[in-house]
């Protein structure tokens, strides 16, 4: 699983009207800090839990939310890995193919530009969402990225 490379100066920020579909897309609010966290747990997993909880209580909150009737239905953080980081991300199944995932990418990439990060960094990218991220970010693989060359090689499931 590769880091990936984006060059923000470099990228179109078309955003999408997801009304037609329920969404809308929004900063999170730490506020909803349990809901948020509830949701990344029970679709996701513990370890993206904690990032997002870190994005929570960052200045500016770097995290934003995908909802549908008061119900979060999708996530992306950036800057909780660390410092320029895009991640985690991720929408619910059911909800998938609707271009959430894209817009949430694209919004958390556009706060990155305007707080003056010149790239971003899209952390172990699972080699089924390099693609996505080819596709709507112009990410490219960081070659020799491997985890054991990473930030995360300090994690202790690498150990």
């Amino acid at each position: 699983m590769p880091d990936m490379l984006v060059k923000l100066y470099d990228m179109d920020f078309n955003f999408a009207d997801l009304s037609a579909h329920g969404i809308t897309i929004k900063k999170a609010h730490i506020s909803d800090k349990k809901s948020i966290l509830d949701f990344v747990k029970t679709n996701f997993q513990e370890a993206w839990a904690n990032e997002c909880e870190y994005g929570l209580f960052n200045n500016p909150i770097t995290c934003y939310v995908a909802v549908c009737d008061k119900k979060i239905v999708g996530f992306a953080c950036y800057d909780t890995s660390a410092k320029g980081f895009f991640g985690p991300t991720g929408v619910s199944e059911e909800f998938r193919g609707k271009g959430i995932g894209r817009e949430l990418l694209l919004r958390a990439l556009f706060s990155m530009k305007e707080s003056g990060y010149a790239y971003a960094i899209i952390g172990w990218s699972a080699d089924e969402a390099i693609a996505f991220y080819q596709k709507y970010a112009n990410a490219v693989v960081i070659e020799d990225s491997p985890p054991n060359k990473s930030i995360y090689k300090n994690l202790i499931s690498q150990e």
